[in-house]
């Protein structure tokens, strides 16, 4: 597997617009995109620092994953992405060396990416996505 860079790190949020603002007046980030994901239940907000960016995530429904990730953690980190040269060939090789995956098949992210989660038990509770653009 070649992973070419970190692609982005996930921010759980109760709302991008607020959650938003201390990168936006503190950092002077600029957010660049928001996309709502409807199978994810989820909406992003992108902000582009060089070669990645920090992806604040919103719940579309109290039922969504971040909902209850917010719920059971609190706001803050959720994921970090790891951007991949082949996302296919990624999954062979974790599921070769016996590596518990959340996603056994690419799905489409944000942005039109291909992304899958590893099982961040695999991971020191860290939760893990690879994605190809």
């Amino acid at each position: 597997m070649k992973i070419k860079h970190i692609d982005h790190i996930g921010i759980a949020v109760k709302s991008i617009e607020e959650g938003g603002k201390f990168f936006t007046e503190m950092l002077g980030l600029k957010l660049q995109k928001v996309e709502i994901i409807e199978d994810q239940k989820v909406k992003t907000g992108f902000f582009p620092i060089t070669d990645s960016e920090l992806e604040l995530l919103e719940s579309t429904a109290p039922d969504g994953p971040v909902a209850k990730y917010i719920d059971s953690r609190g706001e803050g980190v959720q994921h970090i992405a790891f951007r991949v040269e082949n996302i296919d060939e990624a999954l062979k090789e974790l599921k070769e060396k016996g590596v518990r995956l959340i996603d056994q098949e690419p799905r489409k992210g944000a942005g039109g990416a291909r992304i899958a989660f590893i099982h961040p038990k695999e991971s020191h509770g860290v939760l893990v996505e690879l994605c190809e653009k």
